[in-house]
Order: C-alpha cells, then sequence, then structure tokens
C-alpha cells in the first residue's frame, strides 16, 4: 500500500511539473508574439530642409518598406533650434521607444550633449549620434551610445587635393590673373562646429602641402545654407569681382548657392573664360550633374544610403544587445565610439 500510494503522489507530482511547465512556456510564448512587433526608432533631425539629411531620410524609408515588420522610423525635425529638439525627446521618453538616432543641433555645447546624453541613459534606450559629431567625451559615458559620421579630415584634404590638382595641371582655369596666387573666398558651415572647421583647416592644409600659395578674400559663415551661401558670394562678387578665382565650400549645399550666385552675374555657364573653380562636400545628384557638365570643378561624395544602411545595421545589433558592428565591415576608430563612413572624390579634369 505503501509503494502504491508513493508512486501515485509521484505520479501526481509528475502531473503537476508537467502542467506548470506547459503553462509557463504558452505565456512566455503569448508574451514573445505579443512582442513581435517593429523596432521602433525615432529620428531625430536638424531640419528636414537640409539636403543631404533629406537624402538620409528617404533612404532610412526606403529600409523601412524594404524590412516590412522589423522596424518603424519616426522623424522629427528641430527646424534649427535645440529648445525643440530637447521637447521632441522629452516626450519621445516618455511614450517610448527602442533605439534613438539623433542628429544633434548644438552638438559642440558640453551641456547639451551631457544634458542629452544622461536622459537617454535614463531611459536605458540605445542611441546614435550621426553627421554631426558631438563632444565624443560626453557620449562614452554612456555606454549604449555610438557616433556615426564622416571623416571631416578626409573630406578638407581631398577638397585641396581637387583644387591643387587642378592648380598644377591646368593653372589657366583657376589663375584667371596669372599671379601664381589662388585668391579664393571660403564658405564655413557654422562657427563652432568640428566638421566645419576641420573640413576647412584640411582643405587650405592640403593646398600648402601641395605648394599652392593662396590668399584668402573673404571667409562667410553661412550655416549650411545655400540661400546664405547665394547671398554671401552675390554680395562679395559686387565687391571683389573677378578677384576671386576659387571658392571652397563646406558643403555641397552652399556650393550650389554659390554658383547661382555666379550665375546671375554670367559665370560657370559653359564659357571657360568665365568660371570661378567651386568645391564641396556630399556629393548631391545636382552637384555631381554640374561638375559632368564643367559648371563645378568637384565634390566629396558621402553616399547616402550608405549611411542609412550603418544606421540601420548597427541600431538594430545595439537595440538586441548585441555587439554594435558584429556581422558587419564596421570598425571603430581610435576613439572606440566613432565609426567613420568612407568618401570619395568626385572630379572631372
Amino acid at each position: 500500500m505503501f509503494k502504491k500510494m508513493l508512486s501515485i503522489i509521484m505520479f501526481l507530482m509528475i502531473m503537476s511539473y508537467m502542467l506548470f511547465s506547459f503553462k509557463e512556456k504558452a505565456t512566455f510564448a503569448s508574451i514573445n508574439v505579443a512582442e513581435k512587433r517593429p523596432v521602433r526608432v525615432a529620428v531625430f533631425l536638424i531640419n528636414f530642409s537640409d539636403d543631404y539629411i533629406s537624402l538620409v531620410r528617404k533612404d532610412l524609408e526606403d529600409i523601412q518598406e524594404e524590412n516590412p515588420g522589423k522596424v518603424e522610423f519616426t522623424f522629427y525635425d528641430a527646424k534649427s533650434n535645440q529648445a525643440v529638439q530637447n521637447e521632441q525627446l522629452d516626450n519621445v521618453l516618455k511614450e517610448g521607444v527602442d533605439l534613438i538616432i539623433m542628429h544633434l543641433v548644438k552638438n559642440r555645447d558640453e551641456l547639451t550633449v551631457k544634458r542629452v546624453t544622461n536622459q537617454i541613459a535614463k531611459a536605458n534606450i540605445p542611441v546614435i549620434f550621426f553627421n554631426r559629431e558631438p563632444l565624443l567625451s560626453e557620449i562614452k559615458r554612456y555606454n549604449k551610445s555610438l557616433y556615426i559620421g564622416l571623416d571631416a579630415k578626409s573630406d578638407g584634404t581631398m577638397e585641396g587635393e581637387i583644387l591643387a590638382n587642378e592648380w598644377n595641371t591646368n593653372r589657366d582655369s583657376i589663375d584667371k590673373n596669372h599671379d601664381g596666387i589662388m585668391q579664393y573666398v571660403l564658405l564655413e558651415g557654422e562657427r563652432n562646429n568640428l566638421v566645419a572647421a576641420d573640413r576647412t583647416k584640411y582643405s587650405l592644409l592640403a593646398l600648402s602641402e601641395a605648394g599652392v600659395e593662396t590668399q584668402e578674400l573673404e571667409r562667410v559663415f553661412a550655416y549650411w545654407s545655400r540661400e546664405l551661401a547665394k547671398e554671401a558670394i552675390e554680395s562679395l562678387f559686387l565687391k571683389t569681382g573677378p578677384k576671386i578665382e576659387a571658392i571652397i565650400a563646406n558643403d555641397d549645399s552652399m556650393a550650389l548657392g554659390a554658383i547661382e550666385a555666379l550665375q546671375s552675374y554670367g559665370y560657370n555657364l559653359g564659357d571657360k573664360e568665365k568660371n570661378i573653380a567651386v568645391v564641396g562636400v556630399e556629393g548631391l545628384p545636382e552637384s555631381q550633374k554640374l561638375i559632368n557638365e564643367g559648371l563645378m570643378l568637384g565634390t566629396i561624395f558621402q553616399d547616402p544610403k550608405a549611411m542609412a544602411e550603418a544606421l540601420y545595421t548597427i541600431g538594430m545589433n545595439m537595440v538586441k544587445g548585441r555587439d554594435p558592428i558584429e556581422g558587419t565591415d564596421y570598425q571603430f576608430d581610435q576613439t572606440g565610439v566613432a565609426i567613420r563612413i568612407p568618401n570619395q572624390i568626385i572630379y572631372k579634369k
């Protein structure tokens, strides 16, 4: 009798355990089903009207369309205002999100970078800063943050190399007054911006190292704006006229604005005698068209699709708790928190 009772008790215990396990698995299964939703990504952009960023946004939208049910991007336009971006971030953190992609307005302001990083860290959400390089020392403090961007030093060096190559192989196309000095105007992105500063510094350094003697006629902060660049060159042209032999722009938007201004004075329309060398950075489709037509000297191509793919691939790794560069060809630079997207020269001799 004792053995029979013991057997019955053991049987009941086994059945109870199996039933509990089944219910537990069923419960977890239902949770997993409920959680099978797209990864929610909040993308904070400095301004929807920025030419390059508009292309990155379009490529992210294409990635969402090509990966149905996997990812959902929501875009926020800061309209170049940090206060607006702060409010947008506050609201997103209250609502909840899986990943943040941040194109920070005041990317070089220590208090802003610290505030934004601390807020996101408190919510324990992975974040990718991109394109506008923040203070890396600040984002290093949060182990779920990194930066994806371009090598501004390389951008500047390549701009200088384009001008130096043209100067050394086809000098008459630039040196219109035949004085052996390249008179240039510099269109800089903005004050206290590392990318703008590096593109400026290294473009001029490349010219110097190539043995090109230069003279700066004017330096203007056009704030990455096509319209402001156009207005600046229109005004300068009235003052300096054809003394300008080259225009070095920190990005293509400003370069295109400069060309618009020159064309309003009859320059850069196809007449080689009335052509001013203009270089930019980004490789926008409109810039490439003008280069092929001989109306713009060159640009540095920064593939917006490659940027979007990096944001998506690395971001999905971070959401899943993996090493950000797992299964990719991306590499961190010497800072340990920055990944650089390659660039290339577009130049028609």
